[in-house]
C-alpha cells in the first residue's frame, strides 16, 4: 500500500474530507480535530496496514510511527483545498479541553529544554558537594550554581515567551509587562509592603512561578486584539501598547498575579496530598497506567503541576518517579523482544527503541513494540508496578523536570541523602530485570499483533510487485555506496547530542559536523522528502535505500531561515547534486548544533558499514550499504 493510498483509507475512516477541521502532526501521530467525532471508524483505521493505533476523542490520533511526516504530506494532498483552512467549531466541553491541553503543552514544552538543561547541571553540581570535592561556601560553586538558579528565577518570563509566541502576542510587550513580577525594585517594594491609591499590593514572591505570567498573557491577548481593531492605524505603534500597560498591569498585580500564585500552590498541594495519602499505592499505580496515559497523549497534563512542584518546593516525588519505573520498563520489555522474535525486522525494531527507552524517550517502544503486542505490554506493566512500589517505599525523589532514563539518572542526586540515587537505580534495575524477565518468558511470535501486520504488509508488497514488472527489487548482496553530503569531521552517530539519532532508533548511519554549508546528495534517487523547513531531505535510490539528512539538531524550529533549497520534492539527483545551502555560522548563532546525521531508514534491510572516523570532504564514501534481505520498492 503507497502512502497516497494509505492517506485515502485515513482520511475515509475518519469520516471523509468535509469531516476534518484541522490536522497536525507530531513525531509519530497525526493528530485530526473533527467536525463529528462520532464519524470516526475507528475499526477500519486499525485495520489498514501501516496504522499502529488509533485514539478518539477531542482530537483524533492515529498513530503510523516514523513515516509520520510522509503520510501527513500525503493526506494533505488529498484533501478538497477548501477544506484545509480550518472550520469554526461548536465550543463543547471536550472541544474546550482539547484546546486547552494544545494551548498547556504549546507553552510548556519549548521550555522543558532550559528546565532540564539546568535541573541536571545543578544536580552534578549537587554531586560534587556530596563527594566532597567542592564545599557549598566555595566561591566557585556559589558562582556555577546560580547558573542554574537564574534560569529557575526568569521561568515567569520564559513561559511568557512562549504563552505569547503561542497567541501571537506581542511577545516584547509581553515580557515587558510580565518582568514586572521578577524585577528587583518591585520586589522590594512588595516585601516591605506597598500601595497603589491606598489599596495594597498583594504580597506575593513571584520567582519561579508559571501560572501568574499565562493568566497575564491570555489578558493581553485579550486586550490587545481589542484595542487594535479599534485604534487607527497611525497611532496603534504607542497607544496600543499604552492601553494594554494601563489596563493588563494593574490588573496583574492586584488578580492575575496572586491569583495565578494561588493556583500553582493548589496544584502542587493537590499532588503532595495525592502522594501523601496513598504513599508508595499512588507512585505505582501511576506507574503501571502510564503506557496508556502516554498513548493519548494525556501525560502532558503533568507537565504543568510537575514544573510548579520542582519550582516551589525544589523536588518532585510523584510523577518523575513513576515515569522512571515506566520507561526503564519499556526498555527491558523491547530488549526480551528482541531475544525472543525470529522476525529481523520486530528484532531491529525492538533493539533500537529499547535502546531509547533507556534513555528516557518511550514513544519508539511504545508504538513500534509494546502497544500492539498484548504480552508485551503486560511485562510493561509489571515491571513498572513493581519497581514504583520500591520507589514509593523508598521515598525516592526527583530535582528535575525532564524525562528519567540512563542520561539524567543524575536527577535523582540528593546531597543530603546518598541512598536516593542508589535507590533509584535499585528501582531502575528492578523495572528492567523484571520486565525483562517476564516478556522473556510470556513472548510467543504466534501472538504478535506486530508481525500479524507485517505480515499482511509483505503479501500487498509481494503482491505489488507482482502486478508492477517495473518494480525494482534489491537481492541480498547488493551494495551501494554512501556519500558524504556536506565538508566537515565525520563522527559515529552515538556522538550525536539527540538521544533518538543516537540511539539509532531512526535507522542505523554517521553523522557530520561540516565547516561548509553545501548540502549534496548522498546518492543517486529520488527527493521523496523535503521539509518546509529545508532542513531535512529525505532521499530513495532505485536499489531501494531510504536515506535521511537532517540539518542540525533541533533546527526544525528556525522554519527555514539561513536555509535554502536547490531542489523540489520528487526531482531525480544524482549523487553529489547541490540539494540545500546552509549559513551555518547563522544557524550556530542562533544557538543549534549543526551536526548532521545522515541515517539509513529501513537499516533492517541494509547492513551499513561507516568508514573510519575523521575529516571527510563533500562527495567522499562514508559508508558502504549491503542488502540483507530482497525488499521492493513497488508499495512505497
Amino acid at each position: 500500500m503507497t502512502n497516497q493510498d494509505l492517506a485515502r483509507d485515513i482520511i475515509a475512516g475518519v469520516g471523509g474530507d468535509e469531516n476534518i477541521a484541522t490536522l497536525q502532526h507530531c513525531s509519530t501521530r497525526l493528530r485530526f480535530t473533527l467536525a463529528d467525532d462520532s464519524r470516526v471508524d475507528r475499526a477500519r483505521l486499525e485495520a489498514l496496514p501501516g496504522v499502529l493505533g488509533v485514539v478518539v476523542g477531542p482530537q483524533t490520533q492515529v498513530v503510523v510511527g516514523a513515516k509520520v511526516a510522509d503520510v501527513y504530506r500525503a493526506v494533505e494532498r488529498e484533501r478538497s483545498p477548501k477544506d484545509v483552512v480550518a472550520k469554526r467549531q461548536p465550543l463543547t466541553l471536550k472541544r474546550a479541553g482539547s484546546v486547552f491541553m494544545e494551548f498547556v503543552v504549546g507553552v510548556f514544552t519549548p521550555i522543558i529544554p532550559a528546565i532540564a538543561g539546568a535541573g541536571v547541571f545543578k544536580s552534578l553540581l549537587i554531586a560534587a558537594v556530596a563527594l566532597g570535592w567542592v564545599a557549598k561556601d566555595n566561591p566557585t560553586y556559589l558562582t556555577l550554581v546560580a547558573i542554574p538558579d537564574a534560569v529557575f528565577y526568569f521561568l515567569p518570563l520564559l513561559v511568557t515567551f512562549t504563552a505569547a509566541r503561542r497567541l501571537g502576542v506581542n511577545i516584547p510587550l509581553a515580557l515587558g509587562i510580565v518582568g514586572l513580577l521578577v524585577f528587583p525594585g518591585f520586589s522590594t517594594l512588595v516585601t516591605n509592603g506597598t500601595s497603589v491609591f491606598g489599596v495594597a499590593v498583594p504580597a506575593v514572591s513571584y520567582g519561579a512561578q508559571v501560572f501568574p505570567p499565562i493568566l497575564t498573557v491570555l489578558l493581553l491577548w485579550a486586550v490587545e486584539h481589542w484595542v487594535t481593531k479599534i485604534t487607527p492605524a497611525p497611532i496603534r505603534v504607542f497607544f496600543v501598547p499604552l492601553v494594554c500597560i494601563i489596563v493588563v498591569a494593574p490588573a496583574m498585580i492586584f488578580l492575575l498575579g496572586p491569583l495565578g500564585f494561588w493556583l500553582g500552590s493548589l496544584l502542587t498541594g493537590g499532588m503532595l496530598w495525592l502522594h501523601g495519602t496513598l504513599g508508595w499505592v499512588a507512585v505505582a499505580l501511576l506507574a503501571g497506567v502510564l503506557p496508556f496515559i502516554i498513548s493519548v497523549g494525556m501525560h502532558k497534563a503533568f507537565i504543568p503541576p510537575t514544573v510548579a512542584t520542582i519550582a516551589e518546593t525544589g523536588r518532585k516525588s510523584f510523577y518523575n518517579v513513576s515515569s522512571l519505573a515506566h520507561n526503564i520498563s519499556e526498555s527491558g520489555s523491547s530488549f526480551a523482544v528482541a531475544f525472543r522474535t525470529k522476525n529481523p525486522t520486530l528484532r531491529a525494531t525492538a533493539i533500537s527503541a529499547g535502546v531509547s527507552a533507556l534513555f528516557g524517550i518511550t514513544e519508539p517502544a511504545l508504538y513500534g513494540v509494546t502497544l500492539q503486542n498484548r504480552r508485551a505490554l503486560i511485562a510493561v506493566i509489571t515491571g513498572a508496578v513493581t519497581a514504583g512500589a520500591y520507589l514509593g517505599i523508598t521515598n525516592v525523589v526527583s530535582f528535575v523536570a525532564v524525562g528519567p532514563g540512563l542520561a539524567s539518572i543524575s536527577m535523582f542526586v540528593d546531597a543530603e541523602n546518598p541512598w536516593n540515587l542508589v535507590n533509584a537505580l535499585v528501582g531502575a534495575g528492578i523495572a528492567w530485570a523484571v520486565s525483562f524477565t517476564v516478556c522473556f518468558v510470556l513472548w510467543r511470535d504466534s501472538a504478535s499483533t506486530t508481525l500479524r501486520v507485517l505480515g499482511e504488509n509483505a503479501d500487498v508488497a509481494a503482491e505489488a510487485s507482482v502486478q508492477d514488472p517495473a518494480a525494482v527489487r534489491a537481492t541480498t548482496g547488493a551494495s551501494v555506496q554512501l556519500q558524504a553530503p556536506l565538508t566537515g569531521q565525520l563522527i559515529p552517530l552515538s556522538q550525536v547530542d539527540d538521544a533518538v539519532f543516537a540511539s539509532a532508533a531512526l535507522g542505523e548511519g554517521v553523522a557530520i559536523v561540516p565547516t561548509d554549508g553545501r548540502v549534496l546528495a548522498p546518492v543517486s534517487g529520488e527527493i521523496v522528502s523535503l521539509l518546509p523547513s529545508r532542513h531535512a531531505i529525505g532521499l530513495r535510490t532505485d536499489e531501494g535505500v531510504e536515506v535521511l539528512v537532517h540539518v542540525g539538531i533541533d533546527t526544525v524550529k528556525l522554519a527555514g531561515t539561513h536555509f535554502e533549497a536547490h531542489a523540489a520534492q520528487g526531482d531525480r539527483v544524482a549523487a553529489g547534486d547541490l540539494l540545500v545551502t546552509v549559513d551555518l555560522d547563522a544557524v550556530r548563532a542562533a544557538g543549534y548544533d549543526v551536526t548532521t546525521p545522515v541515517v539509513v531508514l529501513n537499516s533492517e534491510a541494509w547492513e551499513v558499514a561507516p568508514s573510519a572516523n575523521g575529516s571527510v570532504e563533500a562527495g567522499q564514501p562514508i559508508a558502504t550499504l549491503t542488502s540483507s534481505k530482497e525488499i521492493s520498492n513497488a508499495a512505497s
